[in-house]
């Protein structure tokens, strides 16, 4: 999972993320940085990150914060890196939503054998193992990768989440409300203009005819389907 996988560190000591930007980078792992959490908050609706490092120990608001309210609207895996050696501390993050806990100080091994699992966790709870086929549009849901007429299309990580999101609910009317919450989080719901902005991007970057879209629809009042007429594959087939 290390290919084109995005990680998030949150920590406010700069050696600490040094390290950690180093060891990642040289096991294939694209690598962001924030010091504080509400910055962290902005990034990962941003983002999208596959992972997130999270130090509890931040500068404005208490890690264990950040991670409530990340689980407030993602399931985005999180490893908890804090010099919090306690067992109560170690079970209120658990229990608020992280799916490992790393104390410092930590071996390299250590480190990305957690982020293995974490990673492999993740894909075992989704769908992300198939290949989805609109016409001509085809999405590689585990290598995150789209082509339309067999060539790359880039996306943005918030075009990309958005994109996800439909897939997964191929067929299904999405609320506007549903469709912020989900890739930008709770804060974001009454920020209907995003979705105007970026469902146009995408439709210039997916559809035959962006005008006339043809897996893109809009439920006018309401919110957004992707068009039911699909097929998901099996890459291993």
């Amino acid at each position: 999972m290390s290919g084109g996988a995005v990680i998030l560190i949150v920590d406010d000591e700069i050696q600490i993320r040094r390290f950690l930007r180093i060891t990642l980078e040289a096991n294939g792992y694209h690598v962001y940085e924030t010091e504080t959490g509400h910055e962290a908050l902005t990034k990962v609706s941003q983002l999208r990150p596959d992972l997130i490092i999270l130090d509890l120990g931040l500068p404005d608001i208490d890690g264990m914060e950040v991670l409530r309210r990340l689980r407030d609207w993602t399931k985005t895996p999180v490893i908890v890196l804090s010099v919090r050696d306690a067992d109560r501390d170690k079970v209120a993050a658990l229990d608020s939503g992280a799916d490992d806990y790393l104390t410092k100080p930590f071996s390299v091994d250590e480190l990305m054998a957690r982020v293995r699992v974490a990673q492999r966790h993740a894909l075992a709870e989704s769908n992300d193992d198939e290949v989805f086929t609109s016409g001509s549009l085809m999405v590689d849901l585990n290598h995150r990768m789209v082509t339309v007429r067999g060539e790359p299309v880039k996306l943005s990580p918030t075009e990309y989440a958005l994109l996800r999101l439909m897939i997964q609910n191929a067929g299904k009317v999405l609320t506007h409300r549903q469709i912020l919450r989900e890739v930008w989080g709770s804060e974001y719901v009454n920020e209907t203009h995003y979705l105007r902005v970026y469902f146009a991007q995408l439709r210039q970057k997916i559809e035959d005819d962006p005008a006339l879209p043809q897996i893109l629809l809009t439920e006018p009042g309401v919110g957004y389907r992707l068009s039911a007429v699909h097929r998901f594959d099996d890459p291993d087939e």
